[in-house]
């Protein structure tokens, strides 16, 4: 996929495959067509730094972006419109947002090391911010369940918090050497999957924080970006030397050789599976996204935006929708 100036920080799959949602650092969101690789309408614009984060939620209705302009934006998942007003609460640059599977709340993580939990439909902040990490937040996941937000700090920590209550259950994870990069949870909500700057993965049991097995080992640079297929089997993990590995998620053992294409003196930013476990999207500091084949690790394409796509992209207020 071309259509980006800068690069892609952050790649997520809808819920039914059908679209693929990036966002970069031209301060811009952009949809896709997962299947042709097409842009399915203008790039979303309104940022006025960096996009970090992108996420869309289960119903395909809402996509969420976190820039670094220290505001969140919700833009209508169809359409391209921004919802409302940008949501304004963090005092630094948002890392990383994430929406509860019901599609009500939306959870961000800052570089102002807290956490905020946001009503989607009302864009105004649920309670106080959740402290205890001592260094920027990288990364945010929320449980299947939604009941359990996991955090990942510059601090080298995890946190899993309780999201009724707003605070931390049980001790922080401790085990790598490094800052704690991306987080991912499995669909039965069982284990937690880490990545780090100390160029490991590891992995968690959700109930009782105890590190399964020892750390993933393969990479040679950073850690900035691991997912874990629907089906709980793989685990995929992309570093800033571009290279990314799938591995077995029971077995810890690297599956295949490295995926390589990304341009090598960038960063490999994200990857993200698609849900029916058969395709990898990953977005770059080359500007690009590709597709790959998680079966044969086969590169499937990169694709052109449309020049001639189209889509409104205005603000349209929702009833008492932001500040």
């Amino acid at each position: 996929m071309w259509g980006k100036t800068d690069c892609v920080a952050s790649v997520a799959f809808s819920l039914d495959g059908n679209r693929i949602v990036s966002g970069s650092w031209d301060e811009t969101v952009w949809v896709w067509d997962a299947a042709t690789g097409k842009a399915l309408c203008a790039p979303l614009r309104g940022h006025t730094d960096r996009v970090q984060s992108v996420a869309i939620s289960s119903d395909g209705n809402c996509i969420v972006s976190g820039p670094w302009d220290m505001t969140l934006w919700i833009w209508d998942g169809e359409t391209g419109e921004a919802l409302c007003s940008p949501l304004r609460g963090h005092t630094s640059y948002v890392r990383s947002v994430a929406i509860t599977p019901d599609g009500k709340h939306i959870v961000s993580g800052s570089h102002d090391k807290t956490i905020r939990v946001w009503d989607l439909q009302t864009g105004k902040t649920l309670g106080t911010p959740l402290q205890g990490h001592t260094g920027s937040v990288h990364s945010v996941a929320i449980s299947p369940g939604g009941n359990r937000i996991v955090s990942g700090s510059d601090d080298k920590t995890i946190r899993v918090w309780d999201v009724e209550t707003g605070r931390a259950s049980g001790v922080p994870l401790q085990g790598h050497t490094g800052h704690i990069v991306s987080i991912a949870i499995s669909s039965d909500g069982n284990r937690i999957v880490s990545g780090s700057s100390d160029q490991t993965i590891r992995l968690w049991d959700m109930r009782t924080g105890n590190a399964l097995g020892a750390p993933l080992q393969g990479h040679t640079d950073w850690v900035l970006s691991v997912a874990i297929s629907l089906d709980g089997k793989r685990i995929v993990s992309g570093s800033a030397n571009t290279m990314i590995r799938m591995w077995n998620a029971w077995t810890g053992e690297a599956s295949g050789a490295p995926l390589r294409g990304h341009t090598e003196a960038y960063s490999l930013c994200s990857v993200y599976c698609k849900p029916d476990g058969h395709h990898i999207v990953s977005g770059s500091s080359d500007k690009t996204i590709r597709v790959w084949d998680m079966e044969t690790g086969a590169f499937l394409w990169q694709s052109h935006a449309m020049a001639n796509a189209s889509c409104l992209v205005q603000t349209r207020r929702l009833s008492g929708c932001g500040i």
